[in-house]
């Protein structure tokens, strides 16, 4: 989840290759040139991780720290997200947002998105800013000024951040409970946004102690990519980076299990803004380096929701007329992850009209044969998207980032490619049998407050 705006070729679905194409694709599986990655550490821990392309005179800078809304501390849900906009003001040696001038005024960008896992920092600037870009990031991470000033204004700008995407947002209530209703113990159940309550019961000192234990050389990740010179990056990265020190102490980690769910939960959530009501539903699935299970996952969630001809689609939109919008998504994260149904309903429409599509959907695509064609068009409208995202420096730094840091290893980056093609039907029954239908749910009712003659669809407690 970020709270500056990522790049929209990021988070577009892109299914830019129609049905015409996939025969072609189908008929055998594809041989994609690997990434040829360079890796090491330095002796500080900090991991390095380039790829030299000189196809295109810029180069991408990506800082990876391993640290998300997971690591918040105890009762100051958000700080990890608030690291994200803080990283932007001034340090020792640079003013508040010069890291826009040291890129946009080259004709270059940055941003900076948090999610569950993981906190990054990306530029893309032309490659003789490159040593620029380097230093800008190491003095970032070793003297970054935690001032209340700096504190205060951001904490500002994060809690107007919830208001807007989720108290004006009329659905925003919904999606920001479906983590803390689909998680019992696991600190998954905190939102990455955080909560207002909890970032003004904050203080100053929490912020540095938070900012000392994560946002350091052992627990970051540096990723280069594009028109740069081996030997010079290498020479770069140890003069700027070598010389910052590794804590004494080891990086705290959560070792929090999330138990199996014993039986199906129902929940209600009501909302002053939503127009209609919503149902969301959830399952628990295995971590994103489960590739074996993940990736028939995400196959299955994208037959149910991708495009206008997904399952969900014609049936709860165009034959039932039940809902206006629906989704679908297997969310891979380090830990236990969510596979994810949910439906926006049309007019005149309840919940519980929604969720016995929504289980008879998932039910069919479970256990019925599978068309061939329907199969093989998910599959090359996912490897599409994959292969678009590697045409720029920037692509292939997110790529290898979520490998590294997400999917277990950087050698996914190649190999999750190559076991996407291998998935078959009898990988799509199999996973969504073992951790959907025959799992426990979590539903979760969303009604508009003015909505009181909504038909009874389940006990649970109302928000």
């Amino acid at each position: 989840m970020t709270m500056r705006l990522r790049p929209a070729a990021l988070l577009a679905s892109i299914t830019l290759f129609t049905a015409a194409l996939a025969p072609p694709l189908a008929a055998a599986e594809l041989e994609i040139p690997p990434i040829q990655y360079h890796q090491r550490t330095l002796p500080n821990g900090l991991q390095v991780i380039s790829v030299e392309d000189h196809a295109s005179p810029n180069v991408a800078v990506q800082m990876w720290y391993h640290v998300g809304s997971k690591d918040d501390p105890q009762g100051r849900s958000g700080f990890a997200h608030l690291f994200e906009h803080l990283m932007f003001k001034s340090t020792k040696h640079m003013h508040a947002e010069q890291m826009d001038r040291l890129t946009e005024d080259v004709g270059g960008e940055n941003n900076a998105s948090t999610g569950d896992d993981v906190t990054n920092y990306f530029e893309v600037v032309p490659s003789n800013y490159l040593q620029t870009l380097l230093w800008a990031e190491a003095e970032r991470l070793s003297n970054l000024n935690v001032d209340e000033p700096n504190f205060k204004s951001e904490r500002a700008v994060v809690e107007e951040e919830y208001r807007q995407s989720v108290l004006a947002n009329p659905y925003g209530k919904l999606f920001n409970a479906i983590d803390p209703y689909s998680y019992t113990v696991h600190p998954y159940k905190r939102p990455t946004i955080g909560s207002i309550e909890e970032l003004e019961a904050a203080s100053l000192q929490n912020v540095i102690d938070f900012h000392g234990t994560f946002y350091r050389p052992d627990n970051a990740t540096l990723i280069v990519s594009g028109d740069f010179d081996p030997k010079q990056l290498d020479a770069w990265v140890d003069a700027y980076f070598g010389g910052i020190a590794k804590p004494a102490t080891p990086v705290p980690q959560v070792t929090v299990q999330e138990p199996a769910r014993k039986k199906n939960q129902h929940y209600t959530v009501t909302s002053e803004t939503a127009p209609l009501p919503a149902v969301a539903m959830t399952w628990l699935i295995p971590p994103a380096s489960d590739s074996t299970d993940l990736i028939p996952l995400q196959i299955a969630a994208a037959l149910l929701s991708q495009g206008d001809s997904s399952r969900l689609y014609q049936s709860l939109v165009y034959r039932h007329q039940v809902a206006q919008q629906v989704g679908a998504d297997a969310d891979g994260r380090v830990g236990p992850g969510l596979f994810t149904a949910y439906a926006i309903l049309a007019s005149g429409h309840w919940p519980a009209e929604a969720t016995k599509l929504l289980n008879e959907e998932i039910v069919w695509l479970a256990t019925q044969p599978i068309p061939a064609a329907e199969l093989d068009k998910v599959k090359t409208q996912l490897l599409t998207r994959e292969l678009l995202q590697r045409q720029t420096a920037q692509g292939v730094a997110f790529a290898l980032g979520q490998a590294s840091l997400i999917n277990g290893g950087v050698e996914h980056v190649n190999t999750d490619l190559a076991a996407l093609q291998k998935v078959t039907e009898a990988d799509v029954h199999r996973v969504l049998q073992k951790y959907v239908t025959g799992a426990h749910s979590v539903t979760i009712d969303y009604l508009p407050q003015a909505a009181t003659a909504a038909p009874a669809t389940g006990k649970g407690a109302a928000q």
